[in-house]
């Protein structure tokens, strides 16, 4: 097997490709990344849509100019759902996820990648008022991606689930999770993190040596040299 990393600029197509059309019959998943990466995720994307029939909206451009529109306030990799009737806005989430009254939700650090970049946005809360983290971590309700995690019903995600059984108020999450689950809970909402708050990604992509059938193909290994 060869692993090769590769830093991509994106806002919700982590988990989404290897998810399958989690996202929604229908619906375009949005990737945005670097210009080298173009024709590489264009193979990808194309391949995900003769696979789920789930059109993939790309756009590609200036990595650190994407970067740039992320943190102004366009839709990125990570925000949070908001159960209905929650007054909260961007401008006010961290005193919302401070409120002890507020559930605050999470997924698993350790267990999962969302619950560990969850913990970086509490140490970016840290940051911005100091004595956050400890609070922040202490109050998290780990409610999915761990071993002991509820099931959700069959046939409804863990995020529609959460917010319809009050098991938390406020979820941090992947924008497609809460993307997705706002759309089947009325009168929730999704509510981005402030510039202050948002944490990055380092994503890696993985070609399997028996790959080929599926129309990827895996970099060559280099010769080893013998030795004389």
């Amino acid at each position: 097997m060869a692993t090769t990393p590769v830093r991509i600029v994106v806002a919700v197509m982590l988990g989404v490709l290897a998810a399958g059309p989690a996202a929604g019959a229908g619906e375009a998943v949005r990737l945005r990344a670097a210009s080298s990466l173009r024709g590489a995720l264009t193979e990808i994307a194309q391949a995900f849509t003769r696979a789920y029939g789930v059109p993939v909206t790309l756009e590609f451009g200036a990595s650190g100019l994407l970067r740039e529109r992320l943190e102004k306030g366009e839709a990125g990799a990570r925000q949070v759902l908001a159960r209905p009737g929650l007054a909260v806005t961007s401008a006010d989430l961290l005193n919302r996820m401070l409120d002890p009254t507020v559930k605050l939700g999470t997924s698993t650090p350790k267990a999962d990648p969302s619950g560990d970049y969850a913990w970086e946005v509490f140490a970016k809360a840290d940051a911005v008022r100091p004595g956050s983290r400890a609070v922040l971590e202490q109050k998290a309700l780990q409610l999915t991606g761990g071993p002991a995690s509820p099931r959700p019903p069959t046939n409804q995600s863990m995020y529609v689930s959460v917010v319809e059984q009050r098991l938390a108020d406020l979820f941090l999450t992947y924008c497609t999770n809460a993307g997705a689950a706002a759309r089947q809970v009325s009168g929730a909402q999704v509510v981005a993190l402030p510039p202050a708050l948002r944490v990055g990604a380092d994503y890696g992509l993985t070609v399997l040596a028996r790959a080929e059938r599926h129309g990827f193909a895996a970099p060559a290994r280099p010769a080893r040299r013998r030795r004389t």
